[in-house]
Formats: C-alpha cells, structure tokens, sequence
C-alpha cells in the first residue's frame, strides 16, 4: 500500500520548505502531495485519499476548517495535523472539534513537524505491518525496522547500537540479520543513504561541497569525498559537472 501526505499551506516558503526537508529527510512516504489553497487540498484529498495531512487553518478559497468539514462529511479525511498562528486560535479550536489529530503553533521547526509526522505514520503503518506479519516472517520486519531508522536519522552520528535498539534486537544479532538477507552491513546503508542524499544537494547546486558532507553526516570533507567516489566511481567535483553539462 502506497504511504502518502499531502502539505496544505498558502505560504509558498512554508509549503515547499516543508516539502523538501521531509522528501531529504524521510523514505517514509511514497507520495508527497502540495496544496496552496483549501480547494486544491480537498481535490488531493478526493484524488489521493493521503494519510496523513499539514494543514494550515487560514487560506485562499477554503479555510482548512473548511476543509477537514468537507472531508469529514465524505468519510476521507487524513489523520491531520494543523499548523496555525497565534491569531488563528479559534481556526485551531474548530479544526480540533473536527478532528485534527495535532496543533502545532507557527513557527514550528521542520525537524520538529518531522518527528511528528513520524509518531503519527509509526501509528498509522506500524500497526498495518504488525497485523501483517506470520510466523517466520520476523526477520524481514526487523531489518525493515532497522533500515527505517537509518533512513530517518542517517546526517546524525548514529550507531548500529541505536538502530539495533529501535528494532528490538542486539547491535550483533542485527549486523548478522542485514548480512543474512541484505548481503551489506550497517555502515555500507548509512553511506549509500547518505551518498544518495548528497546527490540530491549536487543536483539542487547550491551548496558546497563540505556544507553537502556535514548535512548529509560527515565531519570530514575528504573523507565524503573518498566515500562518494567509491560509491559513485567519480568525485562529487566531477559528478557535478557532468550534471551541469548535461
């Protein structure tokens, strides 16, 4: 089943800001969805049926209100998180009433509105992937697990240890695990995962190289280098300008 979320926001900073810090920081969603009105949210909400929702109370043509009214008379509303001002209280006490899920004052952090999004997908997918699972089938959901945390925390010094935690298991048993059905360890993820972001960065073009390794979690500007060359076979020098060549 495809994981979507739709980001409602008439604030285009807020809207795309927001997108692409949790398409950089989250494999969690399949689909990302954009709105700049309430009108184009309950279209995405009518076309996409998105599972989890950033609302903002106050837009063009719909208020979010409006909005999760709609929604909810039609029995497809996504589990929703609203994002208001100060002066937009009343906004957030209605949208509780019509069942918003959280309320978050602006400004919010990204990593914040993430780390929620996050609590929220773990409720909605995590309880989908535990009725899943049969006998015989705990492997594969723990290296999913591991992979997961990985993929949400990989520009953080983070260790096998915390991933191994986050699972359920030891740090050992899961190193065995990733060689036994991954064919790769712990650190050979981290960097693919890492590597792949920073191309992303390249590929975007305004970041040096050494702001691109610490974001992506290297403290070390050559030894990115080294990492992305092995990964890649050419430098990220190279690689991006290849990338303006072409």
């Amino acid at each position: 089943m495809e994981k979507k979320l739709l980001i409602a926001d008439d604030e285009d900073v807020v809207r795309m800001g927001l997108y692409k810090y949790i398409k950089l920081h989250t494999d969690r969603f399949d689909k990302i969805y954009t709105a700049k009105n309430g009108q184009q949210a309950l279209d995405s909400i009518v076309l996409h049926r998105p599972d989890i929702m950033l609302l903002d109370v106050r837009m063009p043509l719909k208020t979010g209100v409006e909005v999760m009214k709609e929604a909810s008379s039609m029995g497809i509303m996504p589990v929703t998180v609203v994002l208001s001002g100060y002066d937009e209280f009343q906004y957030a006490q209605q949208a509780v009433r019509y069942g918003a899920k959280e309320y978050l004052l602006k400004p919010t952090r990204s990593s914040d509105i993430l780390a929620l999004i996050h609590k929220l997908a773990d409720e909605i997918y995590g309880k989908e992937q535990e009725e899943q699972v049969v006998e015989g089938d705990e492997v594969p959901v723990i290296v999913l697990r591991a992979e997961q945390y990985i993929r949400e925390h990989y520009h953080e010094d983070i260790t096998a240890q915390q991933a191994a935690e986050y699972a359920g298991i030891t740090a050992g048993y899961l190193s065995t695990l990733f060689s036994q059905t991954r064919g790769y360890g712990f650190k050979e993820l981290v960097n693919s995962i890492r590597i792949e972001r920073a191309c992303t960065y390249l590929e975007q073009g305004y970041l040096k190289n050494y702001e691109i390794a610490y974001k992506v979690g290297y403290r070390d500007e050559k030894y990115f280098s080294r990492i992305f060359k092995k990964i890649k076979g050419t430098s990220p020098a190279e690689y991006k300008k290849r990338l303006k060549e072409e």
